[in-house]
């Protein structure tokens, strides 16, 4: 079954049955956050969608044989401004954001580290800092520059973009339209305007470190470095699945390329390079000018993660997906009724019809599809679960839905217990103004057979 993976290949332009390079080992690795500020919704896209291939792989393969690698950029020029201007330090801001980020995620149903990293084993999940790697940055480089494939220019490290012949197969983009572009602001002691830092000398201020290539002042890495040095360092020189979103292929993941292939001889980086598309909120492009920037945190505070977790996978992830409160409608009304299908079964051996569309290159709005016909309360489950979907018990998704709501649980309580006080001196009157005022704060109460009234927030 695991042979039948198949996945859209950026690199090819097709797609793919995964062929581990390693028959007892997959490795996957994928661009993560820059803590500098609140991830925003459309980060949480390619987090969902490389989460589910990591669960789907865990599933395939095993859970002892998948490892995965999610970076995380703490240096960055946005860091170094953003730290500035709260008068904080770099790595306070860095922390702050990061635990900010953790919480956020794990809502939406993200596997951490601490999930599924079994003591005594060799991790199954890495999440690199990227200043945690500043030595391995610096030994690629020096590789590079003995190689002549970089060389140092008044105390920067620059990649040699002619160097490599077939510079840009992976994005596929005219040599001449790159050098177009590029040629917007060329720096003086540019080779080739293509050319692209691996290292620059650090301002005052800045966080620095002893610099490669014989140059005396201390520096910081640039962007591309870190991926190809903590790529490398937890994964190999080459390993099975590079993921991202659609926009990294240029410049990011075309210059991780050319730096690892170059550095090591390889005629690849990675066999499969794995891309999700575009998010648009209500039909246009998310930005702070169109007043439409939703961040993650904005998002979890209206409604439990799970329903946003859902509503990002109803859209195929290389297809453009427009972010809509509609769509978080229907996605928190299929989840009520699967819970209620559901219930507290025990899930059991994961459906063969939900599967199989998840072979095929992630296709989860048909998995949905199939999800929605399953009648069986564990396999209802199972299949679900497949897709990182209907975890909690129904008790306890109550709770987490009261908790997103802001509804006072305490003055749930006392309403009911005045209504039903009503009810039993059939004061009809006073029990149908109470289940009103109940409504006004979004919770439905519904009357049991056994004489106890259940409640729920929202429809």
């Amino acid at each position: 079954m695991a042979s039948l993976l198949r996945l859209y290949n950026t690199l090819s332009r097709a797609k793919e049955p995964l062929r581990p390079i390693d028959s007892g080992r997959v490795r996957m690795y994928a661009c993560g956050p820059t803590v500098y500020d609140a991830a925003h919704i459309g980060n949480a896209r390619p987090l969902i969608v490389f989460d589910l291939l990591f669960r789907l792989l865990r599933h395939l393969y095993g859970a002892e044989t998948v490892t995965y690698a999610r970076n995380v950029t703490d240096v960055d020029d946005k860091i170094n401004a953003r730290a500035a201007e709260r008068g904080i330090t770099i790595r306070e801001l860095t922390d702050g954001t990061l635990a900010q980020f953790h919480d956020d995620i794990r809502r939406l149903g993200i596997l951490l580290p601490d999930d599924v990293n079994v003591p005594g084993r060799p991790p199954a999940m890495i999440e690199p800092r990227a200043t945690d790697h500043i030595v391995e940055m610096t030994m690629l480089i020096d590789r590079l520059v003995t190689a002549g494939h970089a060389y140092v220019a008044e105390d920067h490290v620059l990649f040699d973009v002619p160097s490599m012949p077939d510079y840009g197969a992976l994005s596929r983009r005219p040599l001449d339209e790159m050098e177009a572009g590029a040629r917007v602001d060329v720096a003086p002691y540019k080779r080739s305007p293509l050319d692209f830092v691996l290292w620059k000398p650090s301002k005052p201020g800045e966080p620095s470190w002893p610099s490669p290539g014989g140059i005396a002042v201390p520096g910081r890495p640039g962007w591309h470095i870190e991926c190809s040095a903590m790529a490398w360092k937890h994964l190999g020189e080459t390993f099975d699945i590079h993921a991202g979103g659609i926009d990294l292929v240029f410049p990011h993941h075309e210059n991780e390329v050319a730096q690892t292939r170059c550095c090591f001889g390889t005629p690849v980086m990675a066999n499969i390079w794995l891309h999700n598309g575009f998010l648009q909120v209500e039909g246009e492009k998310m930005s702070k000018s169109l007043g439409n920037f939703v961040t993650l945190r904005e998002v979890l505070a209206d409604w439990p993660g799970e329903v946003v977790r859902l509503a990002m996978l109803r859209t195929h992830y290389r297809q453009p997906i427009d972010w809509t409160v509609r769509g978080l409608e229907d996605a928190s009304r299929t989840l009520d009724r699967w819970y209620e299908a559901a219930g507290d079964a025990e899930p059991g051996p994961a459906p063969d019809s939900v599967l199989q569309p998840l072979l095929d290159d992630l296709n989860t709005p048909a998995a949905l599809g199939e999800v929605h016909r399953l009648a069986d309360p564990a396999a209802l489950k199972a299949g679900a679960g497949l897709l990182g979907l209907l975890g909690q018990t129904k008790s306890a998704r109550a709770q987490a839905a009261v908790a997103a709501s802001g509804v006072d649980a305490a003055e749930v309580e006392r309403l009911i217990a005045e209504r039903k006080e009503a009810r039993t001196r059939k004061d009809w009157a006073e029990s149908d103004r109470i289940r009103g005022a109940l409504t006004a704060l979004g919770v439905t109460v519904k009357d049991n057979k056994d004489g106890t009234t259940s409640w729920t927030v929202g429809q």
